[in-house]
């Protein structure tokens, strides 16, 4: 029985698991950190990286043992080396904008057209990899001049831990200068930003060994979000997850890039030959909970919280939020939008809140899934919503759609494990691995009339387009 361990670094914490190889969980840590954010800047030490990293793998030696891994991470974090493999600076974190005028001129140079025909991207930016490598070429010169390699976080981290420079396509997609049609580099836009590839990473897919550490092989690993794709059981057309966590994230699978149309907001994302991730995501969805709770109801745990909300009918009596509390990304983009609430009555009390809050969600997920405009069958939901099993009921009830939870819930750490076990040959591939391994806890299936459903939705949508209007108007 082989044991395999997925690392997960998201923006500020890293968590690890091990797993055997049939999915069980043997040990986990998980560490926390603070990024460095001045104005438009923010960064964090690459080093410290490497160090949180090496203190989890310590620490989770003690507890299993580790016979391969992969390490999966935040998307379009960048690290500047000299030839020496050190780093120039502080790695600039994604959520940075310092380059908003390269992003610019990126665009205006090749046209979102063509852009997302060749990444999958539908926008342009600033925290994105290109602008960033044009931003330290203009403005720090004298850093560019002694630059010898760009890498991303866990081709850093690939690099530390075995000496090689490797890198896999899903964590290149938000680069800006990979063809998500062919698996290679763009070189239009690296002729552009001025790099060629030689400064670059050797493309590889996720799932391929790269060497060893302290006896245990290394595989590279995917982008978070693909690893979580993939944790999820996320293998066959049909199957979508969504993630109700701080924010929603919706992923559904596509063998194909879709076509481009003018005002297309759904990037594609490479997992691997002929196989896209499409991703929507809003800004705040569980924050809305979590806001409710610590100024109406601190005085509940969720349990309460969820018991009110049982008490309240399907509808929540005519009360309907607009959960846009950090503004809108998809459909949508529009940094200003703020939320709403209607309907409000002298009968409506904080279960009716908690409840329309739970219904703007899984409105919002329906109409995800109505602009991803492709077949879907079952839902498998993970995040701190899925626990709920009042809130998964009502997503069933509103998209007309079978919601299921699986039994293992680290599923970023799982996706990434199981990455490392097909590199190191514990499995034949993904998808055998995950037939093998991710099981169904839950299922919930619609209960409600679906014209009662299509009635509280509309209400949500037309909130929503009021609200977008009136948004406009004001500013």
């Amino acid at each position: 029985m082989k044991n395999c361990m997925g690392i997960d670094i998201g923006t500020t914490s890293l968590k690890g698991c091990v797993f055997d190889e049939n999915g069980v969980e043997l040990a986990s840590v998980s560490k926390a950190y603070t990024l460095i954010t001045e104005g438009d800047f923010v960064e964090f030490p690459a080093e410290k990286y490497f160090e949180l990293f090496s203190e989890a793998y310590d620490e989770l030696s003690k507890k299993a043992r580790i016979d391969c891994f992969s390490i999966d991470t935040q998307g379009e974090t960048i690290i500047f080396l000299d030839k020496m493999g050190n780093p120039l600076m502080n790695a600039i974190v994604w959520l940075d904008n310092r380059a908003d005028k390269q992003a610019k001129a990126i665009e205006d140079k090749f046209g979102l057209e063509k852009i997302y025909k060749v990444t999958g991207q539908t926008e342009v930016p600033a925290g994105y990899p290109a602008p960033k490598i044009m931003w330290l070429k203009e403005n720090k010169p004298e850093l560019f001049d002694k630059l010898d390699k760009i890498v991303l976080l866990e081709d850093y981290l690939l690099y530390r831990i075995t000496g090689k420079f490797v890198c896999e396509r899903s964590l290149y997609s938000s680069t800006l200068y990979l063809d998500v049609n062919s698996g290679k580099y763009w070189q239009e836009m690296l002729d552009f930003i001025g790099i060629d590839q030689t400064k670059l990473p050797l493309l590889q897919e996720s799932g391929v060994k790269v060497g060893e550490y302290k006896g245990a092989i290394v595989s590279t690993g995917a982008l978070d979000q693909i690893s979580g794709f993939i944790g999820s059981g996320i293998i066959e057309r049909g199957m979508v997850s969504e993630m109700t966590g701080t924010a929603l994230a919706v992923c559904a699978l596509s063998y194909e890039v879709p076509p481009y149309f003018e005002g297309i907001k759904v990037p594609a994302y490479y997992v691997s030959k002929g196989k896209y991730c499409l991703l929507m995501w809003a800004p705040t969805a569980g924050m809305v909970m979590e806001w409710y709770k610590k100024n109406f109801c601190f005085d509940c745990d969720y349990a309460k919280i969820n018991e009110l909300a049982e008490q309240v009918p399907f509808g929540s009596e005519g009360l309907v939020i607009a959960p846009n509390m950090c503004g809108s990304v998809m459909p949508n983009n529009d940094s200003l939008l703020r939320g709403g609430v209607y309907g409000i009555d002298l009968k409506h009390t904080r279960g009716h809140f908690i409840r329309a809050i739970m219904e703007s969600v899984s409105c919002l997920l329906r109409q995800y899934l109505e602009y991803l405009n492709i077949p879907v069958d079952r839902i498998i939901s993970i995040g701190g919503g899925a626990k709920s099993n009042l809130w998964r009921q009502i997503k069933a009830d509103i998209t007309g759609k079978k919601i299921l939870t699986i039994t293992n819930k680290e599923t970023g750490c799982l996706g990434t494990a199981i990455l490392a076990g097909v590199g190191a040959k514990v499995y034949k591939d993904v998808v055998s691995a995950v037939q093998n391994i991710v099981s169904i806890d839950t299922e919930n299936m619609p209960k409600t009339d679906k014209s009662v459903a299509d009635e509280v939705y509309n209400r949500f949508i037309s909130l929503d387009n009021l609200l977008t209007k009136r948004e406009s108007n004001l500013n």
